[in-house]
């Protein structure tokens, strides 16, 4: 039995007031880990340690961010097989990715470690004559941090990298389901020579943790990604709390994947499988609407079939796996929920979307393709968040545009094409934050900005330089020399 984890809070582990089990969902049978819950109590004194240790902190110099930064991501790439072995068997997204998936945390860690030596100001004249104008960029504050269970360590770290980078404090809460990943990292946070409080890690409900950083005073920001519904919450509690919070939400999609007449077929065939089923689908990113054009329609669903019959779906931690498990049986209920939503819609489950059996008890399904399907249906409107996907016919460029839009999301979308002028339409016309052309559309560099328009996201872009607007304030400052 392995020992339980802590919770790290004021530079210390302190026990917590419960217990979560962490569940391989490629082997049900096998614990992962066990770790302590933290409860209202603890998570107010992790916010105190935050704001205790913010004044010194947010004066410390760029080479202290810096070194500390860099020692990060030096033990995380040094550790990304150790650490995405651990990923995969907690998450289920198969080795190769989740290994990738720590080597992206490094990265980003990496990157901030850089940003920290390049923040500047600006200096310039007053319109009146003698004075002086400084515009300085400040840290916000004690940020509370609320991630979820998919990218268990590439999206926290692309919160607290800047977070720290910036000045900021922290009070970390990740998905009480995939506690593994985000504790590892925790700990390497903890050796980098960070002063006690600044960064703290607190594992338990969104009702009690995620709570009480929405209600407590001392908490100048959040960050959240994870549902609409929740997002929806969380924005309406920081507005309503005294003082009011800055927040940041990045919220889920429904993003479509274009594929033209004119498009490459094998290329299409391999973006879409890719953008819809890799990682199990389990991406907010994933392509879950591929519009085709009537030309090329049945010559890709075709080709989809045959691509989906070969992929291998079983035991994320195996070689040759393409797909893993899904997450676990509450994920796993809504993915079937959600394929009969479609057949009793009208859509024909053309391929796949069976429970499967292998040789450990786990949340298998094999990827589900749906065509006949319209944009009008539950399952082209909802994110359902797995291996499910359906085609959705168009009679040419501009329809297909016009349904890729017709979504109260606008996170990612991509085109497949071999055309220039539909390609440059499409990146123009696209109402989501980040377009592909001939590319799956999950998949982005850890040094651009993430994020998307209407109901996906809020607030100022994550990653790269422009996660400075969120973890930042500017602050505009005269003098007058005399």
């Amino acid at each position: 039995m392995t020992a339980l984890q802590k919770n790290f809070i004021a530079g210390d582990w302190v026990d917590g007031s419960g217990i979560t089990r962490d569940i391989n969902p490629s082997n049900t049978n096998d614990v992962v880990g066990e770790y302590a819950k933290a409860d209202k109590a603890q998570t107010e004194k992790a916010i105190a340690a935050a704001k205790g240790a913010f004044p010194a902190w947010s004066r410390s110099t760029p080479q202290e961010r810096f070194d500390a930064l860099n020692r990060i991501s030096t033990e995380i790439l040094a550790r990304k097989e150790e650490l995405g072995r651990l990923l995969a068997r907690e998450e289920g997204k198969t080795l190769p990715e989740g290994i990738g998936e720590v080597a992206r945390a490094g990265q980003i860690f990496a990157f901030f470690a850089g940003e920290a030596l390049r923040l500047m100001g600006e200096k310039g004249a007053s319109v009146r004559p003698g004075l002086e104008v400084e515009i300085t960029r400040e840290p916000v504050g004690v940020v509370g941090m609320i991630t979820p269970w998919n990218f268990p360590i590439a999206i926290p770290a692309w919160k607290i990298a800047p977070a720290l980078c910036y000045g900021n404090t922290v009070v970390f809460k990740p998905a009480e389901l995939v506690p593994g990943s985000a504790h590892a990292l925790s700990e390497i946070i903890a050796r980098s020579g960070l002063p006690a409080g600044v960064f703290n890690l607190v594992v338990g409900s969104g009702s009690v943790v995620g709570q009480t950083l929405l209600e407590h005073p001392d908490v100048s920001a959040i960050s959240f990604t994870g549902s609409v519904a929740t997002g929806r919450k969380i924005a309406q509690a920081c507005v309503l709390s005294n003082p009011m919070k800055k927040f940041q939400l990045e919220m889920g999609g429904k993003n479509p994947l274009v594929v033209l007449d004119d498009a490459d077929l094998k290329v299409a065939v391999e973006v879409a499988v890719n953008g819809a089923y890799f990682s199990t689908g389990q991406r907010c990113t994933a392509s879950s609407r591929l519009i085709v054009t009537s030309g090329i329609h049945d010559r890709f669903v075709a080709a989809m079939t045959e691509r989906m019959k070969g992929l291998s779906v079983g035991d994320a931690l195996k070689s040759g796996v393409h797909v893993g498990p899904v997450v676990d049986q509450s994920q796993l209920d809504q993915d079937l929920r959600y394929i009969k939503i479609g057949q009793d819609e009208g859509a024909r489950l053309y391929w796949g979307g069976e429970l499967l059996n292998r040789e450990t008890p786990g949340f298998y399904l094999q990827p589900a393709l749906f065509t006949e399907a319209n944009n009008a249906m539950r399952i082209a409107r909802e994110e359902i968040f797995g291996p499910v996907a359906c085609v959705i016919r168009a009679k040419d460029y501009e329809e297909a545009l016009a349904i890729s839009n017709d979504t109260e999301f606008g996170l990612a979308s991509g085109i497949c094409t071999t055309s220039l002028k539909y390609a440059s339409h499409y990146k123009r016309n696209s109402e989501a934050g980040m377009v592909m052309v001939n590319l799956p559309t999950a998949g982005v560099d850890y040094h651009v900005p993430f994020g998307g328009r209407k109901g996906s996201s809020y607030g100022a872009r994550e990653q790269g330089s422009y996660a400075r607007e969120f973890y930042t304030t500017v602050k505009t400052a005269y003098a007058n020399p005399g």
